[in-house]
């Protein structure tokens, strides 16, 4: 209860629009610290270790509406999401081209519902920085100002009063800028891990389709090549 009872103290010494500027900020801070929390542990789901052999499998086989339909069972993962897209493009017939574009375009996407929200957390911590720094020097300005408009006899408590504001707007900008900086640098090394996860799985993906995809074109035209050169062969001892 005390320790209370100091802080509302200290809160309200330090001028009531200063601080409820950076009790506006502290508010905001925690609940983006809250969302972003949330997201991470709820919203962002993983694939399964095996996902791209799987898929690969079904690749190989020419089976890219089984590969589709397999990353359309992980949808809601990002790399789920690009896969389906990049398969169901394939087994439409799509060009290399349109299925780059078309991935580029869902990477894209995903990377910035990740990534949202997060940096508001370091403009909220130096914003307070700076909110506590102007209030330091209000609390200062009305410090000098009284003492030189005041008696002697009062000096001394106006000069008290004007540098307990001063202190109590630097702390408390400090009090949120912290958690903020800290927050915000913990959930962009998160970000930027899952950025880069999906970034390299949807480029080996790319690249299943891409290659093995001309590697199955490839052998298809030499069977019926041969196909073809076997024929001709045997039309002249028929006729024979």
């Amino acid at each position: 209860m005390d320790f209370t009872t100091t802080l509302f103290k200290a809160f309200n010494g330090g001028g009531i629009i200063m601080m409820s500027c950076i009790g506006t900020f502290f508010l905001l801070t925690i609940g983006f610290i809250i969302e972003r929390f949330s997201f991470f542990a709820f919203s962002v789901k993983n694939e399964p270790a095996d996902f791209r052999k799987n898929l690969l499998g079904n690749i190989i086989r020419g089976e890219y509406r089984n590969a589709e339909t397999y990353a359309k069972s992980f949808i809601t993962t990002s790399i789920g999401k690009i896969a389906a897209i990049g398969c169901g493009l394939r087994a439409n017939g799509a060009g290399d081209e349109e299925i780059q574009a078309r991935m580029d375009e869902k990477l894209a996407s995903e990377i910035a519902r990740i990534d949202r929200r997060t940096g508001f957390l370091a403009m909220y911590g130096n914003v307070a920085t700076l909110l506590g720094l102007l209030g330091t020097i209000v609390g200062m300005i009305h410090s000098f100002a009284g003492v030189a408009n005041a008696s002697p006899a009062d000096r001394a408590t106006l000069l008290s009063n004007g540098i307990s504001e001063a202190m109590n707007c630097t702390a408390f900008g400090l009090i949120t800028a912290i958690p903020a900086l800290i927050a915000y640098a913990y959930f962009q090394n998160k970000t930027d891990k899952l950025v880069t996860a999906i970034t390299e799985n949807t480029t080996e993906i790319y690249h299943d389709l891409v290659f093995l995809s001309e590697g199955e074109n490839q052998m298809k035209r030499t069977l019926k090549s041969a196909s073809s050169r076997a024929q001709v062969i045997s039309e002249p001892s028929l006729d024979a």
